[in-house]
């Protein structure tokens, strides 16, 4: 298992914007992260009347950033890249607002493909062992 603070400095998510709290498992392909985050006052996408659960896309994207700087580290790499959000398709939310579930978020992302120009995945995340959201992310490495 990896704390907060064994990726922190990998991803560009910073304080309270970091909103995974740890990652159980992780492979050349996969990762399964878990947050409590949501149900914070202080939550930083958190609106007037709670957090919406389109965002729970922002975690599945979290843990493909977590899982991109993770297999970029392991083949050596001193610094993290930066990489640009650019789509979401699927997207399918089971639940409204997610600031109401009490208990942890497991987020897991599966690579589909990843090369030097970005990746494409797709994410999942569960509560109390059913899934209240899905879909697919691209993200791209704008050259530097």
């Amino acid at each position: 298992m990896l704390d907060k603070t064994d990726f922190i400095d990998l991803i560009p998510h910073a304080g309270d914007m970091c909103l995974l709290d740890g990652v159980l498992a992780w492979d050349d392909t996969s990762i399964h992260a878990t947050s409590v985050s949501h149900v914070l006052d202080t939550h930083p996408l958190r609106g007037e009347h709670g957090l919406h659960a389109v965002h729970l896309a922002e975690y599945g994207a979290q843990a493909m950033a977590v899982h991109g700087a993770l297999r970029a580290r392991g083949q050596g790499a001193t610094a993290p890249r930066p990489g640009m959000l650019v789509s979401l398709r699927g997207v399918r939310l089971a639940v409204d607002r997610v600031d109401t579930l009490q208990g942890t978020l497991h987020v897991r992302a599966q690579c589909l493909i990843a090369d030097d120009t970005g990746a494409q995945y797709t994410f999942q995340i569960e509560h109390e062992a059913v899934e209240i959201a899905s879909g697919r992310a691209a993200v791209i490495h704008p050259k530097m």
